[in-house]
């Protein structure tokens, strides 16, 4: 009893975790994605590192403040006031405080403050296309997943057909009716049938595997996706222009609007190096006292002669004794560096013309996508209602072919071809559908629509 019971337990379990598992659908893809995968991870990193670095740019207008201390030991002989060497150990100390603030300097420092906010902006947008790159990359994967699911479907049903077909035949052949020779065909087409299945099978396994690798999940043997409602596919859809994509795609594609960001940049470092000519102005202050060990206090008697008051002086009272303060104002002119002002600014101007040329080339890369885009999901679509219009035939052509095979006017290789021109041509629509449907969201995706199934 056991025994039967066990394997029944274990299935019903190994249902009951199938039908518990949740199926992930392509939303749930990409919003896993742009939490987990690294890749993305690394450039949100890189926007918060220029965070800071434009923070940072901004405390650079304050004035700094800075604090010092030191505590001596001094041993051995020493220079005495009679003018004669004595031992003498001692021990002093010191503080002090010291600032300075930059009052002007040809706005370098504010043109610094622009340049990093607009780095900033250039990090931001490249994040986003990392974003959108990745959605775009899973769509694919998974769309390729819905590909080979239906393919798997059709292989199956192809085994289903030729099982009847062997029953059918066997009983045929028994029958006299058909030669030993096409049952035995059949079996053989039925062999290759499985092979098919199980090629299918292991291709959705990989499929599978590729896009949970993909969103970087630690284990894939229970992730499956849920199938959508496909949009439907129609012969009457019109294509977008790909110029008035491209006019689109210049205001608000991440990539152009961080090379825009690049090319401010670079303007704003020229203006940092032009500021280097003009002279800058600062201003400092500082305070600082001092402490001594075995320091008297000393005072006049009332006939005005120095005495000691107190063997050692209090340390409130030396810090005030020992006081001393300063303030100021630096002017700097730059007169002749080695040349260093000139060759910044020339480096800036070769920075503009860098930035200037990588987004007129950013520009022509996204022209080239939206145009070759466009071209494919025309090709797609051609594609796909011929294939539709090839099944069709083939389906009427394998129709005719089986209702000759059942009366026994060809033989099972002639039928056998039959079904291989059907499954081949369905397989066929398959991938055009699917090819058909990722190049639209292609152009969906430059006109600035969401991605989504």
């Amino acid at each position: 009893m056991k025994k039967i019971l066990l394997p029944i337990l274990a299935f019903i379990f190994s249902i009951s975790a199938v039908n518990a598992q949740e199926l992930w659908d392509l939303k749930k893809c990409i919003d896993y994605a742009k939490e987990h995968n690294i890749s993305l991870q690394l450039r949100k990193l890189d926007a918060e590192f220029q965070k800071n670095n434009t923070e940072q740019s901004k405390y650079d207008l304050l004035p700094n403040l800075n604090g010092s201390s030191g505590y001596d030991f001094n041993y051995g002989r020493t220079l005495s006031a009679s003018n004669t060497y004595e031992n003498n150990n001692s021990q002093s100390g010191s503080v002090s405080l010291s600032s300075n603030v930059t009052l002007f300097n040809g706005f370098q420092k504010r043109n610094a403050i622009k340049k990093n906010e607009l780095e900033l902006n250039a990090a931001l947008q490249d994040v986003e296309k990392a974003k959108d790159d990745l959605a775009l990359n899973i769509t694919s994967y998974f769309l390729d997943i819905l590909f080979k699911k239906e393919l798997l479907d059709i292989a199956q049903e192809q085994v289903k057909v030729t099982k009847f077909q062997i029953e059918r035949t066997s009983a045929l052949v028994e029958a006299g009716t058909l030669p030993k020779g096409t049952l035995m065909e059949q079996k053989a087409q039925a062999a290759r049938e499985d092979l098919a299945v199980v090629n299918a099978q292991n291709s959705l396994d990989i499929a599978l595997l590729d896009l949970a690798q993909l969103l970087d999940l630690e284990s894939a043997d229970q992730f499956d996706i849920k199938t959508p409602d496909l949009p439907v596919l129609n012969a009457t859809r019109s294509l977008v222009n790909p110029e008035s994509v491209f006019t689109s795609a210049l205001e608000f594609r991440p990539e152009m609007k961080a090379a825009k960001y690049r090319l401010q940049s670079s303007e704003k470092g020229l203006a940092i190096a032009r500021g280097q000519i003009t002279p800058s102005l600062s201003m400092s202050g500082s305070w600082g006292s001092g402490y001594r060990k075995n320091q008297p206090e000393t005072g006049f008697d009332v006939g005005g002669n120095p005495i000691v008051i107190r063997k050692e002086m209090k340390l409130y009272d030396q810090l005030k004794l020992f006081e001393s303060k300063s303030f100021g104002f630096n002017l700097r002119i730059p007169i002749f560096n080695g040349g260093t002002v000139n060759r910044a600014i020339s480096n800036a101007k070769i920075n503009i013309d860098r930035s200037k040329l990588n987004m007129e080339n950013t520009k022509n890369i996204l022209r080239k996508e939206i145009q070759q885009a466009h071209a494919n999901a025309l090709a797609a679509m051609k594609k796909y209602f011929s294939s539709e219009t090839a099944v069709s035939s083939t389906e009427e052509a394998f129709r005719y072919t089986e209702e000759k095979f059942n009366l026994g006017l060809v033989n099972s290789v002639e039928y056998n071809q039959a079904k291989n021109n059907l499954l081949k041509a369905k397989s066929n629509l398959l991938q055009a559908k699917y090819d058909y449907i990722f190049r639209t969201k292609i152009i969906d995706f430059y006109n600035g629509v969401e991605i989504s199934l």
